[in-house]
């Protein structure tokens, strides 16, 4: 196993999360391979495997049953495991070749509408142009703005330093899963909240602190976390009266959604959408599509005299 996870950090280039889903998958499908007296990735057969996903499903030994997307996770590691024995001469034939994993229902982003989109904006940054919580207000604004004037995965955001921006150019260089990067556009909103952030407000924020490169950093001057974000983006949405509990909720991602479907909205082509939101497959961006087509649906079955059927 071993093998296979350095095979997936080295030459896959993985993110540290997904790996970490990985090994725990693995561990578990071992544990049950070694308690049938199989220690040997060779002697294997499919039914085994087969037997092995079955139970994922269904849960036992202390262990729940799991959702159908981490099935087809651990689906994925056993037999990325087998593949990888395979090609590296450990085991003669590849018993998971047709085992099937389940597949997850296909689930439609949820977007907000332009103006719930302003709202929020502009509620992150309303409080007074002096005052003690200006500096975080400022911060705030230009988070968010970053966010939907990106498409930026929180990650990224938080990860951002300050030499990946051009500001005259209206660009950022994102480091995106997989250690990827890509350059992508800033709109001019955002751009006007980062330079209001990074020239009235980080600089006094950073004096609190050791000093880092991060665009984004807290009141005690450090970077800012996925954690710190994520409650930026609670806090203005609560404001906003956008729900944060419950189907509907405002999450990290809602921003990154929104962007998305205003973009194939606006008449963007889905490979360029796919660029810009750092998909490895366009199959991945096409869910946004169904976005746009369920809104187009909407609008013919209201408008059109003969839509009923």
């Amino acid at each position: 196993m071993r093998g296979y996870l350095d095979h997936l950090t080295v030459e896959r280039g993985l993110s540290a999360n997904t790996l970490s889903s990985y090994r725990r998958d693995l561990e578990r499908y071992l544990a049950t391979l070694a308690a049938a007296g199989v220690v040997d990735l060779a002697a294997v057969d499919t039914g085994q495997v087969e037997a092995h996903l079955a139970r994922l499903r269904a849960g036992g030994d202390g262990h729940p049953p799991l959702a159908v997307s981490s099935a087809a996770r651990a689906a994925s590691a056993v037999r990325g495991l087998h593949r990888f024995a395979l090609r590296e001469g450990l085991a003669g034939v590849d018993p998971s070749r047709d085992v099937r994993p389940p597949t997850p229902p296909r689930r439609l982003p949820r977007a907000l509408a332009v103006d719930q989109v302003v709202r929020l904006l502009e509620i992150a940054g309303s409080v007074a142009a002096t005052g003690e919580g200006a500096p975080l207000a400022l911060r705030d604004r230009a988070l968010l703005e970053f966010l939907y004037g990106t498409g930026a995965r929180i990650s990224e955001a938080v990860g951002a330093v300050v030499d990946d921006l051009d500001a005259t150019e209206g660009t950022v260089l994102l480091r995106g899963k997989g250690g990827r990067t890509r350059l992508v556009p800033i709109g001019g909103y955002a751009v006007e909240a980062l330079r209001a952030w990074l020239v009235r407000a980080r600089p006094a924020l950073l004096a609190a602190g050791r000093g880092t490169p991060a665009v984004f950093v807290n009141a005690r001057g450090a970077a800012l976390t996925r954690q710190g974000a994520w409650t930026i983006l609670r806090r203005a949405a609560e404001r906003a009266g956008l729900p944060v509990t419950g189907p509907g909720a405002v999450s990290p991602h809602t921003l990154r959604h929104s962007y998305a479907t205003h973009l194939l909205d606006g008449g963007a082509d889905v490979r360029v959408v796919q660029e810009l939101l750092g998909h490895a497959s366009v199959t991945t961006t096409q869910v946004y599509t169904l976005v746009t087509v369920e809104r187009l649906r909407e609008v013919y079955a209201t408008a059109h005299p003969r839509a009923r059927s």
